[in-house]
Parts: structure tokens; C-alpha cells; sequence
């Protein structure tokens, strides 16, 4: 029952394991049911690899997404704004009240300006109490002058992405996460080995050519 590689698409298996099979597939009743050696309609597969690809078009902008610092930049300042510590020092409410409001209100003044993160910040929504937490790494990064859309929001900390693509004008790594995402390469990567599972177990059977006779069991 060895492997055979010559005919990888024909059969996987060598004469004596595919006479095996036949045997069996002929001779035992498989509890009544016969099962005949067809291969798989091509309409079938092709209706398989349409749906993957649309899929893989369709969810191609969510496919590994990272939240960056840059996308909350706009809410630690607005935080700061009288506004919204008014609400947030307002002893009439409650601590989860005070919260909500003053988030509602950044979300609706940031409603108000197009910004390149509208769909990100749909995407990775913020509460007040994580976002007090990214507010001091947020503020001293602005501070050193430095890109914060190379450090990526990982918890309740800023972490420098570990991206290197282009390299800057000071030779360092651009540390931006590239538009084909490391999460969409690992998707087809993974169907690529669906299929190839799939095809090592089909072709370890009789090739479809053959065709059994069920009057041998029933």
C-alpha cells in the first residue's frame, strides 16, 4: 500500500492498494448502500472556487486589520476639550453615564470631519476606559515626533508594528502594514492546503474510470 507519485492527478496509490479497494468497495454491502465512483461534476467545483474568490474579494479590506495609534489621536484631544470634561467631572451621574456621554459626544464631533479612519474606527471601536489608558503612550509619542501609525494598539499599550516594508529616508524600516495584509496571505495559504488534503484523499482511491459492480454484495 505504498505511494506512487508518477500520475499524482490520475491516482496517488500504487496497483495493489486500489485492487484492495475495489475488492472491498465490490464485495462487502457497505450496509446496502451502493456507492458508485464518480468524480466530482465540474460545475461543482467551479461553483467552489467562485464562492472562495468572491469571498476573499468581499472581505478583502478586513483580512488582518490592525488598529494603529494614529486612529485615536483625534479622541485624546477631543478628551481633553472642555466639553467632554464637563461631562466627565459631572457628579450627577454615574461613572458608566459620564463614560458613555462623553464618548458619545467625541464620536459625534469626529462624525463631523472626513478622516482616512472613519471605516477603521468602525472597525475598532473605543471605550473611555481603554482610551485613558492609550491617552499618556498616545501624548508622549506625539511628543518624540514620531509616526503613530507604526505602533499598533495591542491592548490597552501602543507597540511598534513589527511590519518592514519600504525603508525611509534615513534607511530604517517603514513599519506600516502593507495594503495586501499578512492575514489575506495566510487565508490563501490555508485554502491552498485545503485543497491539496482534499486531493490526497480523493486520489488515494480507485480512479474514477473504474466503475464497481454492486450485484457482486447486494
Amino acid at each position: 500500500m505504498s505511494w506512487r507519485f508518477d500520475r499524482p492527478l490520475f491516482t496517488l496509490a500504487d496497483d495493489d492498494m486500489n485492487k484492495d479497494t475495489q475488492h472491498v468497495w465490490e464485495h462487502e454491502s457497505l450496509g446496502g448502500i451502493a456507492e458508485n465512483n464518480n468524480p466530482l461534476p465540474r460545475p461543482i467545483i467551479t461553483l467552489l472556487l467562485l464562492t472562495y474568490f468572491t469571498a476573499m474579494a468581499i472581505t478583502f479590506p478586513l483580512y488582518g486589520q490592525r488598529p494603529n495609534g494614529e486612529i485615536y489621536a483625534d479622541y485624546v484631544s477631543l478628551m481633553s476639550s472642555t466639553e467632554v470634561q464637563k461631562i466627565l467631572s459631572n457628579k450627577n451621574i454615574s461613572h458608566e453615564q459620564a463614560d458613555k456621554q462623553a464618548m458619545a459626544l467625541i464620536e459625534e464631533s469626529l462624525a463631523q470631519f472626513d478622516s482616512p479612519y472613519t471605516f477603521q474606527r468602525i472597525q475598532h471601536p473605543i471605550g473611555m476606559d481603554k482610551l485613558r489608558a492609550l491617552a499618556p503612550e498616545i501624548i508622549e509619542l506625539q511628543t518624540k515626533g514620531v509616526d503613530l501609525r507604526e505602533y499598533n494598539v495591542i491592548g490597552h499599550h501602543l507597540v511598534l508594528a513589527n511590519f518592514e516594508g519600504n525603508l525611509k529616508a534615513n534607511g530604517e524600516p517603514e513599519r506600516l502594514q502593507p495594503w495586501w495584509d499578512k492575514g489575506y496571505t495566510i487565508a490563501v495559504w490555508w485554502f491552498i492546503v485545503f485543497c491539496f488534503a482534499v486531493i490526497i484523499v480523493v486520489k488515494r482511491l480507485p480512479h474514477f474510470s473504474w466503475r464497481p459492480d454492486h450485484s457482486i454484495a447486494h
